[in-house]
C-alpha cells in the first residue's frame, strides 16, 4: 500500500474509532482527539482533571476499540516498583523465575499517578522512554505498541507526590479534562442510569497501529514548519534571543528539545488524521498547548497576576 492510500485508510479508521468511542464517551471531543494523536505518534499521555470526569472510562474504552491488552494500576502510597514491574520467585524446582507485572501490556492506565512515592513513579521512567524494564539484572522488552496513559487529580494536595519535571517531560501530552456542558451532562446521566449495555467493536489491531506510527514518521515536513516549531519552543526560554517580554516576565524555565520533537511529530499526526500529506503551521499550533503545558515553569509573578500556563502559551502563539 502506498503512503497516500495508507493516509486515506488512517483517516477512515480514525473516524470509525471516534464514532465507536463516542458510543460510551459523551462529548470530550478534543480530549479523545489528543489521546488518539498521542497513540498514533507513539507518545504517552497525562490526563488531568477532577474526579468523576470519566478519565478512566475513556482509557478503558479506547483500549477496547484498539484491540490491545490493557491493565489498570491504581497508584497508592504503598505501591512498590515490583508491584508494577514484576518480581522473581523461587519455583517448585528451586529455580528463580521472573513473574511479569501489569506493566507488560500494550496500554497501561496509571490511575492517580501522583499518589505514589517517587521510587515507584521512577519505575515507569525506563519503561516509558526505552519500552523495556530491568529486574534482577535482566532486561525485558515490553509489548509493542506500548503506551502509558496516566491520570492525575489537580485539586488534591494531601497524600500526593507531585511528578518531577524529568517524569513529566516523558509525557507527550498533558491533557486537561474539563467539566461537560449542560447538554452533555444530561446525555451522560440518561445513558448511565439505564440498563443498556454497549458492546464495543475493535476497529484497528496492534499491528495496524504500529504501521500507522511508522507512516506518521515518514510524512515530510517543510523547513518553514520545522523552523516555526523550534522558534516557538525557543520563545519559552527566558535567556533565549527569541524570548518575548511575556516570557522574561512570567517564565522561570522553558521547554526542552523534546518539546520541539513532539511538536513536529504531533503536527504530522494532526495533519494525517485530517487527510493532509504534510503538516503546516496551523497543525503545529493545534498541538502546541498540550505539549508545552507541562514543560513551562511559571514564576511567582505569573501566579500573582493570574497568568496561567495556557494563557502564556496563547500569547506565544
Amino acid at each position: 500500500m502506498s503512503d497516500v492510500a495508507a493516509i486515506e485508510q488512517l483517516v477512515k479508521d480514525y473516524k470509525a474509532l471516534k464514532q465507536e468511542i463516542h458510543q460510551v464517551i459523551v462529548g470530550q471531543d478534543e480530549v479523545v482527539d489528543q489521546v488518539l494523536i498521542s497513540i498514533f505518534s507513539r507518545g504517552h499521555c497525562l490526563l488531568v482533571g477532577v474526579p468523576g470526569l470519566a478519565k478512566t472510562l475513556l482509557v478503558n474504552t479506547i483500549a477496547q476499540t484498539l484491540g490491545l491488552s490493557f491493565n489498570r494500576v491504581q497508584f497508592t502510597p504503598d505501591l512498590m516498583p515490583s508491584d508494577i514491574i514484576g518480581s522473581e520467585i523461587l519455583d517448585e524446582s528451586r529455580q528463580f523465575k521472573f513473574i511479569k507485572g501489569p506493566l507488560f501490556s500494550n496500554i497501561i492506565l496509571a490511575d492517580e499517578i501522583n499518589r505514589t512515592p517517587p521510587k515507584t513513579q521512577s519505575a515507569l521512567l525506563e519503561a516509558m522512554q526505552e519500552r523495556r524494564v530491568t529486574a534482577a539484572g535482566q532486561t525485558y522488552t515490553l509489548p509493542h505498541p506500548f503506551f502509558v496513559l496516566a491520570t492525575q487529580n489537580p485539586i488534591e494536595q494531601e497524600g500526593t507526590y507531585p511528578l518531577p519535571e524529568a517524569q513529566l517531560d516523558r509525557f507527550m501530552f498533558n491533557i486537561w479534562v474539563d467539566y461537560p456542558s449542560y447538554l452533555e451532562e444530561l446525555a451522560i446521566v440518561r445513558s448511565t442510569t439505564s440498563d443498556v449495555q454497549i458492546k464495543l467493536n475493535q476497529i484497528v489491531s496492534g499491528e495496524q497501529i504500529s504501521e500507522y506510527q511508522e507512516l506518521i514518521r515518514r510524512i515530510p515536513v517543510a523547513d518553514n514548519v520545522l523552523e516555526y516549531a523550534v522558534k516557538l519552543v525557543g520563545k519559552t526560554r527566558k535567556d533565549s534571543d527569541l524570548a518575548p517580554q511575556i516570557t522574561k516576565d512570567f517564565i522561570s524555565w522553558g521547554a526542552g528539545p523534546r518539546a520541539s520533537q513532539y511538536l513536529i511529530v504531533g503536527a504530522k499526526c494532526h495533519a494525517a488524521l485530517r487527510g493532509k500529506f504534510s503538516p503546516d503551521i496551523e497543525d503545529v499550533k493545534a498541538v502546541a498547548a498540550p505539549i508545552l503545558r507541562h514543560r513551562i515553569v511559571r514564576n511567582y509573578r505569573a501566579e500573582a497576576e493570574g497568568y496561567t500556563t495556557d494563557k502564556i502559551i496563547e500569547k506565544l502563539l
